[in-house]
């Protein structure tokens, strides 16, 4: 069953909500819900699975969380009396990375702020015994991340028989990350009459055989159709060779100064790299990937919600389900692997009904990439160029151009001009007239060696190492001669001719060469005893003792 709610004048009472969250709601200025909270809601008051389909930023979290928070506090009234289930686990959230998980975890204490229940966030990367205290205390809805509740479960700190509800929030991402042998083994945990919900933004052939196998007539709630981006975010892509992306971004970020702006890229290594390059150039950045512990990525993406950073360079670890107001700018530096990443990414923009911007950079080794994101979310998008401007294109229609390419041929412009590519990002040398000689030919002069010193500026690349002082080679061969490491030096100029000319005087004698005088064995002396040694005392005792 699909449902697809349009209109949003219906208000939070008409869902079914309990008066305690209705003043919540209505102390924070929420009156009317968005359509995936307003289809999603009452199914899930009634206790049926419920599958969510909805773009990013349209309110998923609160579409689970309000009724859930309604049905968990209806339950501890109906147990009151019974000690062994006041305190025991009732919801499950499983969710695929730690920082979605603690705004999940946030936004539960939120909204249960006038009720009775108890909940609590675990996951990786922090200390478990912080985690296990709580636990030991009792909760009702756990907020978790796979890794770390199997070791929980491994340990037996807690148990799941009496889980009542199971809620998959980006259920396509713990996909792609490898999570669904571990949410299957945690599933079979689970009482077989519980419910279970599953939201996500895109739905793929492995989740919906998941849905399948786990989940019992599930009511499916499409507010959009799959894949599709959201119509406030103004998209645009600049084809930039791979080596100049890091100029170009620090030029394009240099308009965008002292406003709120997340950059994506592919590597951890990258990101730190593009977040040190930043800094270099008058621009606040800071890096968070999977890398860097939790503290790191918990102080991190508090300074930037505090507008003390301006500009997140993240991974895809930051394109799900966080939550960050006034973002203007996503920047793609890297395009994604995955191209329904693309639609997650440009989603942290946008966000709440307000307006933003998506640009990504693409060069020519990434056009496939491009091509299969047009794909996905059925649009061309726009060309911009260096000067700022966008250029309008037709919609992407698969009847009519079913094989459509980019074209690269402003790139191709700059193989026939001299300019000096950012080699910072792995760009290729520049060709110069000698390239170095092979082995057995004569040294390079020192001018060679210092030229091509001012050339190798890239990141990671060796330098070559500097000419040797001839004076100190002279001093280091003699040096070691004394240690008998280096051979007897060869015999003068002058004994070489007079050896010639003998050798030449006698015929058919062959001609003699220098001995070399040859070393003295080596004597094994007898170690004296301490008894035989002058002046030792146990001579003296030895001596006093005759």
């Amino acid at each position: 069953m699909t449902n697809s709610p349009k209109t949003t004048d219906i208000t939070f009472a008409d869902t079914g909500l309990s008066s305690p969250i209705l003043k919540k709601l209505d102390r924070q200025g929420y009156a009317h819900p968005t359509p995936i909270q307003a289809g999603a809601i009452p199914p899930i008051l009634a206790g049926k699975d419920v599958i969510g389909l909805a773009q990013t930023g349209t309110g998923k979290t609160a579409a689970f969380t309000l009724p859930l928070l309604q049905r968990v506090e209806a339950a501890l009234e109906r147990d009151s009396g019974h000690e062994n289930l006041s305190r025991a686990i009732r919801v499950l959230i499983l969710s695929p990375t730690r920082e979605l998980a603690v705004q999940i975890d946030k936004a539960v204490r939120n909204y249960g702020e006038n009720l009775s229940t108890r909940s609590t966030c675990v996951v990786g990367g922090i200390n478990l015994k912080r985690q296990i205290k709580p636990l030991k205390q009792g909760v009702d809805i756990l907020v978790a991340t796979p890794g770390r509740l199997e070791d929980l479960l491994g340990q037996k700190i807690i148990t799941l028989d009496w889980i009542e509800t199971v809620v998959l929030d980006e259920a396509d991402q713990m996909l792609d990350i490898g999570f669904m042998p571990a949410i299957k083994r945690i599933l079979a945990l689970t009482p077989k009459d519980r419910q279970t919900l599953l939201f996500s933004a895109t739905m793929p052939k492995q989740i919906r055989q998941l849905s399948n196998q786990y989940m019992k007539k599930p009511v499916e709630i499409t507010v959009s159709p799959q894949s599709k981006t959201a119509d406030n975010v103004s998209q645009s892509v600049m084809f930039v060779a791979q080596p100049d992306k890091t100029k170009a971004a620090i030029a394009l970020l240099q308009a965008y100064k002292g406003k709120r702006v997340i950059l994506f890229s592919r590597t951890k290594r990258g990101c730190d790299r593009i977040a040190k390059r930043l800094n270099g150039n008058g621009l606040s950045a800071q890096a968070i990937h999977g890398n860097r512990s939790q503290n790191q990525r918990t102080r991190t993406l508090d300074a930037f919600r505090a507008g003390e950073v301006d500009i997140l360079v993240a991974t895809d670890v930051a394109a799900r389900g966080i939550d960050i107001p006034g973002v203007e700018l996503v920047l793609n530096f890297d395009l994604p692997q995955v191209a329904e990443a693309y639609v997650h990414r440009i989603g942290r923009t946008g966000r709440a009904g307000k307006s933003g911007t998506a640009i990504a950079f693409c060069n020519p080794d990434e056009n496939p990439m491009l091509r299969d994101i047009e794909r996905i979310i059925k649009i061309r998008i726009p060309l911009r160029t260096e000067d700022g401007k966008v250029e309008a294109e037709p919609v992407w229609d698969p009847t009519k151009n079913p094989n459509a390419e980019r074209t690269f041929n402003h790139l191709r412009a700059h193989e026939n001009e001299d300019y000096v590519p950012d080699r910072h990002q792995g760009g290729q040398k520049q060709p110069t007239q000698k390239q170095g000689k092979k082995r057995g030919d004569k040294k390079r002069s020192a001018n060679q060696v210092t030229n091509q010193s001012s050339q190798n500026q890239g990141h990671g690349e060796k330098r070559p190492a500097k000419p040797m002082d001839p004076s100190f080679q002279k001093r280091r061969n003699k040096k070691r001669r004394s240690k008998g490491k280096l051979a007897d030096a060869p015999q003068s100029n002058t004994s070489q001719t007079n050896v010639s000319q003998s050798g030449a005087d006698q015929s058919g004698s062959t001609q003699s060469k220098p001995k070399r005088t040859p070393k003295k064995p080596f004597e094994n002396k007898t170690k004296r005893s301490r008894r035989n040694r002058p002046g030792s005392r146990a001579r003296k005792r030895h001596r006093a003792e005759k």
